[in-house]
């Protein structure tokens, strides 16, 4: 039993005393009890006021419970004030890393305000700190696609989106925002500009090399032509020369072609969204070209599309997409085999084009590098079949300017299924009320 109950024990006790002495038991323990209900309750002001006032106030000095109390909460206090000091040495810490990085950094709340930002963030976008504190980033970065990103979900958020700097407009900007803490995000503006100006520089070589190409081989290319249905007899191993030449410079121009046209979805980053692209006639002109491009393979083809449902983007460049994966197909399916093409809506009205064989399929380590240029999974297979290399990675551009993207699962020795996934920002759901002029 505690002092302050054997205190209260006593005090009890002696009242009883005291009542039985002068014959009002009952009246002298209800007063007593009441003084020492009053008297707890003064202490228990007395420790509110030290509580709130601390640095005025001096704490009760009385012994038992509040005593306990007291001391309890000075060593909260003390082990309160040594975390605030360690914690206070992690934020200058943080505070100085981040300063001495060459990325700009910003801490964000859940309402997109900034609560800190480094050096760089002034040379990189206009912030400045502490003047821009609690000013939205918004309201200090005009540029559409930062809202946009802002605006978009955290899966959406695990890739960065680039912007010139609202500083200095050579510098092109990296942009990425994780989570960070509480209710806030970490802003990180990277300068990417030497990085552009390699892609740039890329995109120009491949071009022009292209083009300067081109005229060499068709001028090749008519020669061995001509040469070749001249009714000339020539010796047997000229004439497998011949052709020979005639079937590497036909998939030299396959290559140019394809070169050309990364080079130009590359170039042009506007997409026609005001022009309808009617799929299912465009899936009826690819089966026709795959059964010509199948020949004496006899592959089997079933064809399963929903009529109404379209899609609005560039005709030329959705067909160029869809094209590349039935033939695909095609080529790396044996004979008589199967081919499904399917164009389906899902319950939120997003489009998918769906092509399944049941061919030689892609072993699992290879198929994240698929879309990458120029990658084969075996080079004498995609030779002999006359892959160039380039056909996934045009429809991975197609699909990225028609903001859509490409799933492929595949199992070696037992087919594969390429899906383009189309957001239902871009189907049409009504096709009678939004096509004017329809192209397809």
């Amino acid at each position: 039993m505690s002092k302050d109950y054997l205190r209260f024990f006593y005090i009890l006790l002696i009242a009883l005393m005291i009542g039985l002495i002068f014959d009002h038991v009952f009246a002298v323990l209800f007063f007593t009890t009441l003084a020492c209900l009053i008297w707890q309750q003064q202490k228990i002001s007395q420790l509110l006021r030290w509580l709130q006032n601390r640095k005025t106030t001096v704490a009760p000095e009385v012994p038992g419970h509040f005593e306990d109390i007291c001391r309890e909460i000075d060593r909260f206090q003390l082990r309160y004030k040594k975390r605030k000091k360690k914690l206070s040495g992690y934020l200058q810490q943080f505070h100085q890393a981040t300063s001495a990085l060459p990325d700009a950094t910003i801490v964000l709340d859940d309402e997109n305000r900034i609560q800190w930002a480094n050096k760089a963030a002034e040379g990189f976008l206009n912030i400045h700190w502490p003047q821009d504190q609690r000013q939205r980033i918004t309201n200090l970065i005009r540029s559409p696609e930062l809202v946009r990103y802002l605006e978009a979900n955290d899966q959406d958020r695990k890739n960065t989106v680039e912007i010139i700097s609202p500083r200095n407009p050579e510098l092109h900007l990296s942009l990425r925002i994780v989570p960070y803490g509480k209710d806030q995000h970490l802003f990180v503006a990277r300068d990417v500009t030497q990085l552009q100006k390699l892609i740039e520089v890329r995109k120009d070589f491949v071009a022009n090399v292209s083009h300067e190409l081109r005229t060499p081989l068709t001028v090749l290319r008519g020669y061995l032509e001509s040469m070749l249905q001249s009714n000339q007899k020539y010796p047997k191993q000229w004439l497998s020369a011949l052709e020979d030449m005639s079937q590497q410079t036909e998939r030299m121009n396959d290559v140019i072609s394809d070169l050309l046209t990364i080079s130009r979805l590359e170039e042009n980053q506007l997409v026609p969204q005001h022009e309808i692209v009617i799929v299912p006639e465009m899936i009826g002109k690819i089966h026709e070209e795959a059964v010509n491009l199948s020949g004496t393979k006899q592959h089997l083809f079933e064809i399963s599309v929903e009529p109404n449902l379209w899609i609005k983007g560039s005709s030329s460049e959705i067909y160029t997409a869809f094209s590349n994966l039935v033939f695909n197909a095609v080529r790396y399916t044996d004979n008589g085999g199967l081919i499904r093409i399917h164009w389906y809506s899902d319950k939120d009205r997003n489009a998918y084009m769906e092509i399944t064989d049941n061919g030689i399929g892609i072993p699992p380590n290879d198929i994240p590098r698929l879309t990458e240029r120029f990658y084969r999974v075996e080079q004498s297979r995609s030779r002999d079949n006359g892959g160039s290399g380039l056909g996934l990675s045009i429809v991975k551009h197609v699909l990225s300017r028609h903001k859509s993207t490409l799933e492929i699962e595949s199992t070696l020795g037992e087919g594969s299924t390429f899906r383009c996934v189309f957001p239902k920002e871009i189907v049409v759901s009504d096709p009678v009320k939004d096509v004017d002029q329809p192209a397809g």
